[in-house]
């Protein structure tokens, strides 16, 4: 169970750092435009989603082989079920989009960026959750 504790916790330090920290201060730093801010974010975030995908097996192969308790098992699984929903249902339409802005069109604010800070609180809110009945 340790190491679905400390995989727990970088996981949860990842997120909060790139999701909260860095993707909105981004386009706050001087000479940061929309195309270099989604430029950067785009990598930032595939490289995220790699990480998190390595660190929700690890997560999970621990879970099994140390037979998790019903409640770390439900945290687990929302943290899965809200992980594949942003790599296959908002990413790929946030792609979509990023890339029509990356071509120089113009298009209105978007409630899909809403959608996906939304399952980021409720992913960090999971990883605390399970944080906290892995130590416990």
């Amino acid at each position: 169970m340790a190491v679905a504790t400390a995989a727990t916790f970088v996981w949860l330090g990842m997120v909060l750092a790139i999701s909260f920290l860095e993707a909105p201060l981004k386009f706050r730093a001087p000479g940061v435009t929309t195309v270099i801010g989604l430029g950067i974010g785009r990598l930032v975030f595939r490289a995220l989603n790699v990480a998190e995908v390595v660190l929700a097996v690890v997560v999970v192969v621990a879970g099994v082989l140390a037979g998790v308790p019903t409640g770390q098992g439900v945290a687990i699984g929302v943290l899965v079920v809200v992980l594949l929903a942003e790599l296959v249902l908002v990413r790929p339409r946030l792609n979509r989009r990023s890339d029509r802005v990356l071509a120089g069109e113009t298009l209105p604010r978007s409630r899909l960026h809403l959608a996906y800070i939304g399952l980021e609180g409720v992913k960090v809110a999971a990883l605390v959750v399970l944080g906290v009945l892995l130590l416990a």
